[in-house]
């Protein structure tokens, strides 16, 4: 897959983004929702936190893996849901299973990183707009991108991957014993 194939995930992914907070800014004045929920400060600070982790996680997930590897699979997994690319053809999607750094905390850091990020800016910002856009995308990446990335990785990996299912979490980390 060549680099510029690679980056163009970043403006197909920020335009996505984009589109959804704008539908959630539109379905928020067409609901008459307020725009401010007016929470006490203490608990919009609260939102650091979840920003912190955020940054955290994704900081880890990109200083492990790297941007590009993360882009290109992000790209051939996009390509394959838009059903483009066959589900077990690797595609570009070269890199061996992961299952270190922040993968044996979640299956799904880079989700879990993003999740952290906009709840905790919807926090801070006090929007519902930013409450409902955190909200979908967390739903999205439930409902329709991991699910699929399973079984993509089940596809391309077979037995390991299921074994690194069973044992670890999909978004939140579990109590190690």
């Amino acid at each position: 897959m060549s680099r510029s194939t690679a980056f163009l995930a970043i403006p197909v992914i920020a335009g996505l983004v984009l589109t959804l907070y704008g539908a959630c800014v539109v379905l928020t004045a067409l609901l008459g929702l307020p725009w401010d929920l007016f929470l006490p400060w203490w608990v919009r600070i609260l939102g650091l936190a979840l920003v912190a982790y955020g940054i955290g996680m994704l900081g880890w997930v990109f200083r492990f893996r790297g941007p590009r590897p993360i882009l290109e699979s992000t790209w051939v997994t996009l390509l394959k849901l838009l059903g483009r690319e066959r589900l077990e053809v690797p595609a570009g999607r070269t890199e061996p299973l992961t299952v270190a750094g922040p993968y044996r905390l979640v299956r799904h850091p880079l989700y879990s990183g993003v999740d952290g990020l906009t709840f905790g800016i919807a926090v801070l910002v006090d929007h519902p707009w930013a409450y409902l856009g955190a909200f979908l995308l967390a739903l999205w990446f439930a409902i329709v991108l991991a699910p699929f990335e399973e079984r993509e990785l089940l596809a391309l990996f077979g037995p390991p991957y299921e074994a690194y299912m069973r044992r670890t979490r999909r978004f939140l980390p579990r109590k190690r014993d």
